[in-house]
């Protein structure tokens, strides 16, 4: 096998030094435009790439940046989310030949993660994903002094950099959107209680359901996941009084949820209309084709980590405010069903 060329090779070749050859990869000053054409067509020449550790060390970077996630690792594999907010991430670090290091964790081995990766030089920076009440990741961040940046801080935290989305009109635009098709009995499938946005998103809805003067709507626990979402649905659709329509806080517990409806026999959306959140690929190819709000995970992502680099480079701290989310209009919400035109 060939021995992959060194950055010996390429001082050898242009007959300068190794440092030399850093200096002009490095773009700094002081190395004479002569020399600096030699360096680079060796460079060409040889097809010689630095390692990542040999940037590490030449720059005092880990070249990564990092992302601890507490929930259960089978539930971010079905969660559609966050695959695209990585993916926006890594359109961004690509660029520059940086790495996105992925911890899975349990709650109680977070903090040990988070100082791991200090401790060890991992990660230049870290995305903080699932803000939670009385978070204490903000402050364990500035006490190890890790940039960081906080994604879906309503308002921004103290010497984080912070991407949001107001994820508040699209719920509220929903729940206006049901009512003006005649619907009464609005529910509503909330995500875990201690993330800040799903508590954002379950007080839009029921600050929307009372400016339209109905009862408090049915709230049910649905932790965005499939499972929550279907025994949350079995549950609302075998009262008496079932709901004419569910507002669910993720499309991933709609889905499930559209699926059990249809099992029972419920026709959507003649007798129950459906209404998810994220607007996942696959909520345009449900059937019926999913109502939902258009958050553009990818689009997180990619702010997400600008804004991140920009921390990491500058010590800046931006505060970086995206389009609020969009409501999609699609098949799976209709008339209630008293006031569905007769054929």
């Amino acid at each position: 096998m060939a021995r992959r060329p060194t950055i010996a090779d390429v001082a050898a070749l242009a007959g300068v030094s190794r440092a030399t050859v850093s200096f002009v990869l490095n773009d700094r000053p002081g190395v004479a435009a002569a020399t600096q054409q030699r360096v680079r067509a060796a460079v060409e020449k040889l097809g010689w790439t630095p390692s990542r550790s040999a940037r590490a060390l030449s720059t005092g970077r880990a070249r990564a940046v990092g992302l601890v996630l507490t929930r259960e690792p089978d539930l971010i594999g079905t969660d559609p989310f966050f695959p695209a907010f990585m993916a926006g991430i890594e359109s961004v670090i690509a660029e520059s030949g940086d790495g996105l290091m992925l911890h899975v964790c349990r709650p109680e081995h977070e903090t040990d993660t988070y100082r791991r990766l200090v401790d060890d030089q991992r990660v230049d920076g870290v995305f903080l994903t699932d803000l939670r009440v009385d978070d204490t990741r903000p402050g364990l961040l500035r006490e190890l002094g890790l940039p960081g940046v906080a994604v879906g801080a309503d308002g921004g935290v103290e010497g984080l950099a912070t991407v949001n989305l107001d994820d508040r009109p699209v719920v509220t635009g929903a729940v206006r959107h049901l009512v003006e098709l005649g619907h009464r009995r609005i529910a509503y499938v909330a995500g875990p209680e201690e993330y800040l946005h799903a508590q954002r998103r379950l007080k839009a809805c029921q600050d929307a359901v009372a400016e339209a003067g109905l009862p408090p709507c049915p709230v049910l626990p649905g932790g965005f996941t499939a499972e929550g979402g279907a025994l949350a649905t079995q549950e609302l659709i075998a009262r008496p009084d079932r709901p004419t329509a569910i507002v669910y806080a993720n499309d991933l517990s709609a889905t499930a949820g559209m699926a059990v409806a249809q099992e029972a026999g419920l026709r959507l959306p003649e007798d129950l209309s459906v209404v998810g959140f994220d607007d996942v690929p696959l909520a345009s190819w449900t059937r019926p084709s999913l109502t939902t709000g258009r958050a553009d995970a990818a689009r997180w992502g990619r702010a997400a980590a600008l804004a991140l680099i920009d921390t990491i480079e500058t010590g800046a701290t931006p505060l970086v405010e995206l389009d609020p989310a969009a409501l999609m209009l699609r098949d799976s919400t209709g008339p209630a069903p008293a006031t569905r035109p007769q054929p």
